[in-house]
């Protein structure tokens, strides 16, 4: 009986570290897609210039016309209009980004789904918390039994995915802070 419970605890490990794995990839790879399908466009470049530009002539301008209420109305209607150009090309920008996030969705739905048979009903993790009636059905999808502390792959896939990229966010944000306030030392 121990050997038995040894070796589902083994198996748990094994699965969950797999599942990680399967995150981590899953991961860089549409990162990877998207930096080669978006960012380095020129398109995206140009619009991305664009609106950085006219953001801060837009700010300039907000900062030197003081508001009164003798303000000629031509300025008023410039202002306006730079405004929204702003938001023409601002939404622009997402609608390039949303093209690509769109197929790398639908492709990686596809993968899930060849994950998730492959895992299914199988117990990857215990979980050390009861999660609240919302998630349990996350949490427990397609497995037996009545325990909520059991974990099935598409919970903690999720939970994977998300901590990955939140590590990756804060690892590119103290980089670029770093190479901020070294590169003026440089100078």
């Amino acid at each position: 009986r121990n050997i038995r419970i040894y070796h589902k605890e083994e198996k748990m490990i094994e699965d969950a570290l797999l599942i990680l794995f399967i995150s981590f990839c899953t991961a860089s790879v549409s990162e990877g897609v998207l930096y080669l399908l978006v960012y380095q466009t020129d398109h995206y470049k140009r619009l991305k210039s664009t609106i950085e530009k006219q953001s801060k002539r837009l700010e300039r301008k907000k900062e030197t016309v003081v508001d009164s209420v003798i303000r000629p109305s031509g300025s008023k209607k410039r202002l306006e209009k730079q405004e929204e150009q702003l938001k023409v090309n601002s939404r622009d920008l997402t609608m390039v980004k949303m093209k690509s996030m769109f197929a790398i969705g639908l492709t990686f739905t596809a993968l899930l789904g060849m994950f998730n048979t492959m895992f299914d009903g199988r117990v990857v993790a215990k979980l050390p918390f009861e999660p609240f009636s919302l998630l349990r059905g996350i949490s427990h999808r397609n497995l037996m039994g009545s325990d909520a502390t059991d974990c099935s792959f598409i919970f903690l896939y999720i939970l994977c995915t998300m901590s990955i990229r939140e590590v990756r966010l804060s690892v590119c944000l103290s980089v670029c802070v770093c190479v901020c306030t070294v590169e003026p030392l440089l100078i």
